[in-house]
């Protein structure tokens, strides 16, 4: 709900600072007191047109601030909780950080005398686009076109599916099932010439990895090893004959270690070095029969080498189409094949899924026809029901319709208005009379309101009574005070004229102009309750606020209409 207004340098208004409250709350005053002013404030900050000529005589620019204040994720809430700066002045506002559950957002416009406008959400620029799509969560205003939440098409279908009752569950589920068919068959491949060529290149694929006879991911380290051997055998050889000579020839190695050995052989105080010794000379006899071997078994083979590095050309040549590593080779083998498997089952896959698709349009056709039904019958209930209303709103020879698409779940839904008897009905949206329109927008509120309907957090009556008096001004009051009533209802602001209505609000508002210390016309407004409620509804009644008649008349008015807000 709207809980603080701030206007500055807007009309004829120099400063005004308003705190809201829950409930209904009615804005009554003078012919041209201002109060219109009020609802420009608000639209501005709906992304509404910004004109200089808004701008007050005298001042660089007008401003408008506004703090709505709901409960978090509800019904029309606001959505955010925001501490952001006061439009123009950098100040901070923030909520009341004790308020578990209640999140706020401000909303500012300036409009300068020259240049453009300039939008503030939660004190940061934001162009009007953001302030109306902001702004109608927040707020509708009926009696102008703008803002008015119940006149987009769409929010006209959720409507009514609220008020039907009309469950979206078997809709939802048929087109989730039929998209999975669809992306199951669009998975299988294009069209039957791709499949054919992605099919041979498959087959050539796999033929040319079996032929490889690949097992072992660490089998061309193994060939390295195996190539080296292979390619420097007479080196290795010789190498190890050498070392074989320096081990075991005379004076050699061996040699040297067994006269070490003898030397220190029966001296306590070597014996630790004795046995190091010929632990050596052992290891040199060892080693030295292993050379002897090596220069025996590290023959030339040529052909062996030449089958070695024709495998790893091939490893390589495999790695290069497949795979960064014999690894990644042997898993695009597996993958391979069970593509192939695949495609080579298409046509079968391609039947059974066909036959899914089929049976998912029809349960969605069944579902979306279901909806169709529902909504029709809906929308007639629904058109009585607001038809109800507007007789007692003073428009007895109004008519409501809703339309619903003539095929399938019938998502082409339209409110329609006839203000007067033998009158086509047009959309709402094409109603020309303000007054009218603010009234059918009351009925669709009070129908709408117990069935879940949209219900933004503020809703601005301007214009409702227009045209409206006696018995249809108390009903017009009534349905009002009904809207702003009840767990979850709507903050109502009504602009108006009639103390019937006025008098079922829970607040009154009374908008004055006055002229200023410098001479020049200003507006002032004040929350009037008691004696001075029952003043106000006496000028309004009569034009003498000192009327003893008036005021009472003014005190049975309020009576009747405190019984019949508790009634």
């Amino acid at each position: 709900m709207l809980t603080e207004l701030r206007i500055r340098d807007l009309g004829v208004i120099a400063g005004l600072d308003l705190l809201l409250r829950p409930g209904m709350t009615a804005v009554t005053g003078e012919t041209g007191a201002g109060k219109t002013l009020l609802v420009q404030g608000i639209e501005l900050l709906l992304g509404g047109r910004a004109e200089a000529l808004l701008v007050r005589a005298g001042a660089g620019q007008a401003e408008v601030e506004g703090r709505f204040v709901g409960e978090a994720g509800g019904e029309g809430g606001v959505g955010t909780r925001d501490g952001g700066d006061r439009t123009g002045d950098g100040g901070d506002r923030t909520g009341d950080e004790g308020d578990e559950g209640v999140e706020e957002v401000v909303l500012g416009r300036v409009v300068p005398v020259a240049g453009r406008s300039r939008g503030y959400v939660g004190g940061r620029l934001a162009p009007a686009t953001l302030l109306a799509e902001t702004g109608r969560r927040l707020v509708d205003i009926h009696g102008q076109h703008d803002h008015q939440s119940l006149l987009a098409p769409a929010v006209q279908r959720r409507a009514l599916d609220a008020f039907g009752a009309v469950d979206h569950g078997p809709r939802a589920a048929a087109a989730e099932g039929l998209a999975a068919v669809e992306a199951a068959l669009t998975a299988l491949g294009g069209d039957e010439r791709s499949r054919a060529r992605e099919v041979d290149l498959l087959r050539f694929q796999i033929a040319e990895l079996a032929a490889a006879h690949l097992s072992d991911p660490a089998e061309d380290e193994a060939l390295e090893l195996e190539e080296d051997r292979l390619a420097e055998a007479a080196a290795h050889r010789e190498a190890a004959a050498r070392a074989h000579h320096a081990l075991s020839d005379d004076g050699g190695a061996a040699d040297a270690v067994g006269s070490a050995l003898a030397a220190v052989t029966g001296r306590a105080p070597l014996s630790e070095l004795a046995r190091r010794l010929e632990s050596v000379a052992a290891e040199v006899v060892e080693a030295a029969a292993d050379l002897r071997h090596a220069v025996d078994t590290l023959q030339d083979d040529p052909e062996r080498l030449e089958q070695v590095r024709a495998r790893r050309a091939l490893l390589r040549d495999l790695a290069r189409k497949y795979g960064d590593s014999l690894a990644e080779v042997i898993a695009y083998a597996a993958e391979a094949r069970r593509r192939l498997e695949e495609l080579e089952s298409h046509n079968e896959r391609v039947a059974i899924l066909e036959q899914q698709r089929g049976d998912a349009r029809r349960e969605l056709a069944s579902a979306e026809t279901a909806m169709g039904h529902a909504r029709r019958h809906a929308a007639g209930r629904l058109s009585r029901a607001v038809t109800d209303h507007l007789q007692q709103l003073a428009m007895a020879g109004a008519g409501f319709e809703v339309t619903v698409g003539p095929e399938g779940a019938g998502d082409d839904v339209t409110f329609l208005l006839g203000a007067n008897r033998g009158e086509p009905c047009l959309p709402l949206a094409r109603v020309a009379s303000g007054g009218e329109l603010a009234r059918a927008m009351l009925a669709l509120r009070l129908v709408l309101g117990h069935h879940g309907g949209p219900s933004p957090g503020t809703v601005v009556f301007d214009e409702v009574d227009a045209g409206v008096g006696g018995e249809a001004a108390l009903a017009v009051g009534r349905a009002l005070a009904a809207v702003a009533s009840g767990p979850g209802a709507p903050q109502v602001l009504v602009v108006t004229h009639l103390p019937q209505v006025a008098a079922f609000a829970d607040h009154q508002l009374v908008v004055r102009k006055v002229v200023d210390g410098e001479g020049r016309t200003v507006v002032e407004a004040e929350h009037v309750e008691g004696e001075a409620r029952v003043v106000e509804l006496s000028r309004m009644l009569s034009g003498r606020p000192d009327s003893a008649a008036a005021r009472g008349h003014a005190e049975e008015l309020l009576a009747a209409a405190t019984r019949g807000r508790r009634a």
